[in-house]
């Protein structure tokens, strides 16, 4: 794989250029090929944010919004198109190590959040030289303003064999349980075959009970998980047997991932190597692939590849449409649009696009925004490091280089 080259500066969120293999994106689209149903007008346009990840609202409270910074702060402001100020809902930056593919990478607030205060975050830390990703239960003392950094309670920590290839995503699943996606621990085409194993948790999405302790352990493990049985994996994120934390394995990356807030389906875009970028529908006990194949390929073409057993993607696109994807949402949303009812995602190259259903069960990627085009409304080629839904449904991006969000208007 060649050297990753970050595309700007700031961009200490390598899931872009190194996501894609250090491939140099294509040339920007000429004119009038930017326009395919779809404006992006800066949202909240007097703030900006330092490296954002990820923004949340918290369940059934529209006033406000928290956007996580990779640097380690979460900042919550009100939701109003005029917001003014931000202003600091946890500060983690002494505790965070930022730096490369690392930092604070995921958010998520527990279903009773106006109740127990109680917010899960993913980050990573440097120990020993080792970094490692943490996934930890914070609480507010102050019902809900702000999180107390001294009540925190590690749930689950990974020893990596490098900085990228976190993930970091958390969200609630409608069943109630934590969804955590992890990695394959970095290194170029899963060198220690992380993705591949049932005795390590990188590569895998996890599911867990933190509303459960039994025996005093730090989390429950749901009754239907793959292997429910076996003991809790290590500290290290392994284990002697199959890790009753798995849910699902076989990815390289799984950075952003969705339910579908109509039907619970759960949509995931793992990020790519060289060649191919995936969506994938997760289900329990699902092998998607990593490192045997690279999308729908194999990923050592020469020698061919294995395939029985795994859950092709349903949906992928190669290098000349983007080189890193991050995933969006189901549109459920309130504009009246042909996108309504489609997966939506995007590229940190700046490609927006949709599935389109394309008869038996397959799926078209409709680009309604090129990689490198500057869509009508937005200030610049966007750098999408996240999306977010809003409790009615509507989706906004997060622009990684420029610190903006924007929101999504589907004009067709």
């Amino acid at each position: 794989m060649n050297a990753c080259k970050p595309l700007i500066p700031a961009i200490a969120l390598a899931l872009a250029a190194c996501g894609g293999g250090g491939n140099t994106p294509p040339p920007i689209p000429g004119p009038g090929a930017c326009a395919n149903g779809l404006e992006t007008p800066r949202a909240f346009a007097n703030l900006g944010f330092a490296s954002p990840v990820a923004m949340k609202q918290a369940p059934n409270d529209a006033s406000r919004w928290f956007v996580a910074e990779q640097g380690g702060r979460i900042r919550a402001f009100e939701n109003d198109p005029d917001a003014a100020a931000a202003v600091d809902f946890v500060d983690l930056t002494a505790r965070v190590h930022a730096d490369g593919e690392a930092g604070l990478l995921g958010m998520a607030f527990h279903p009773d959040f106006a109740v127990n205060g109680r917010v899960y975050l993913n980050f990573s830390e440097l120990v020993g030289g080792v970094v490692r990703s943490v996934t930890a239960e914070f609480t507010s003392a102050d019902g809900g303003q702000t999180l107390a950094p001294a009540s925190e309670r590690v749930l689950i920590t990974v020893a990596k064999p490098a900085s990228n290839h976190n993930g970091g995503n958390l969200e609630f699943g409608p069943d109630g349980y934590l969804y955590i996606g992890l990695g394959d621990g970095g290194g170029s085409g899963d060198p220690e075959g992380n993705a591949q194993n049932p005795q390590r948790l990188l590569g895998k999405f996890l599911r867990i009970d933190v509303d459960s302790r039994p025996g005093g352990a730090p989390y429950g493990i749901p009754a239907d998980n793959p292997s429910a049985a076996n003991p809790l994996c290590n500290v290290d994120g392994t284990g002697l047997q199959a890790c009753p934390e798995i849910f699902a394995a076989g990815f390289r990356n799984p950075w952003r991932w969705s339910f579908d807030r109509q039907n619970g389906d759960l949509w995931a875009g793992d990020v790519g190597q060289g060649s191919w970028e995936e969506i994938d529908l997760v289900v329990r006990g699902g092998n998607y692939g990593w490192n045997i194949r690279e999308g729908a390929h194999c990923f050592e073409p020469a020698s061919g590849c294995q395939t029985a057993g795994l859950i092709d993607p349903l949906a992928e696109y190669d290098h000349g449409v983007g080189f890193s994807i991050t995933g969006g949402y189901v549109y459920r949303g309130g504009q009246a649009t042909e996108v309504a009812g489609r997966y939506v995602f995007g590229d940190f190259g700046g490609m927006i696009a949709s599935l389109a259903p394309a008869g038996a069960g397959g799926f078209d990627v409709v680009e309604h925004v090129p990689q490198g085009c500057v869509p009508l409304g937005a200030s610049g080629e966007l750098r999408i490091s996240s999306f977010a839904e809003d409790l009615d449904g509507e989706l906004f991006v997060l622009d990684f280089g420029r610190g903006q969000v924007h929101a999504l208007e589907f004009t067709e």
